[in-house]
């Protein structure tokens, strides 16, 4: 076996980034209250988080990016038969990583919208009918099921391979290195003449990654148009 450089540091920012604030968010909009403002402001949080996803998932490194890791029902077949070889996420882990972010998503968008006509108002409430809100709140808060059972299962599969397959799959996302098949090392990032280009290339894709996530964030918690918002007086609640 031979250590191959698999998770680049802008990936293992942001898993743990949103291994803490997912919980963090579920938490403070549980108990509600006085914390409700800091569960919105969690909400905008990782909806940032999940914008750079999307976009690192295209200009990130090769293991980073979806085009690389996400594979048809052969790839799954193969893997099941013990037969896939590969680094980075392996079929079913990459079906993982879809199905939680489209569950974070949904459960962020729902959010935006949602207004219990209480303690707490999505940016983007005022957008739609009062109705409309109020279902979306009641939608925001069946998905939380949904995102605990995928987040339980995330955590689940990680015991199961540790405990059977004698796999450690949090150093990896630690570390950034993994011990793997020498046949699947990658010249590419073992050659140091390159991987300073590499690296330079990643830190202005990660500024622009960053920065395009910062901005609609802003523009999402400013509910789109401030001007509108203000001309109706009403006021994102959490930003």
């Amino acid at each position: 076996m031979q250590s191959q450089y698999v998770w680049d540091l802008p990936i293992r920012i942001f898993h743990w980034l949103l291994a803490a604030s997912i919980p963090a968010a579920i938490v403070t909009g549980m108990i509600g209250g006085d914390l409700i403002e800091w569960h919105g402001r969690l909400g905008l949080f990782i909806l940032g988080l999940i914008i750079f996803r999307l976009i690192w998932g295209v200009v990130g490194s090769r293991t980073a990016r979806f085009v690389n890791f996400v594979r048809g029902p052969r790839a799954i077949l193969d893997y099941l038969r013990g037969e896939w070889r590969g680094i980075g996420h392996n079929p079913l882990g990459a079906l993982s990583v879809l199905g939680l972010l489209a569950i974070i998503s949904a459960q962020i968008g729902t959010g935006l919208f949602a207004n219990d006509d209480i303690t707490f108002q999505g940016p983007l409430a005022y957008l739609i009918e009062s109705e409309s809100s109020n279902h979306m709140r009641s939608l925001h808060a069946l998905l939380k099921y949904g995102l605990i059972a995928m987040v339980s299962l995330h955590v689940v599969a990680i015991i199961f391979y540790v405990r059977f397959k004698r796999e450690n799959l949090v150093r990896p996302m630690l570390t950034g290195r993994k011990e793997i098949d020498p046949n699947l090392v990658s010249p590419e990032i073992t050659q140091g003449n390159l991987r300073l280009v590499r690296v330079g290339r990643s830190a202005i894709s990660f500024i622009v990654s960053a920065a395009i996530s910062l901005t609609v964030v802003y523009v999402v918690a400013s509910g789109l148009a401030p001007s509108v918002t203000q001309s109706l007086s009403i006021k994102a609640p959490f930003w």
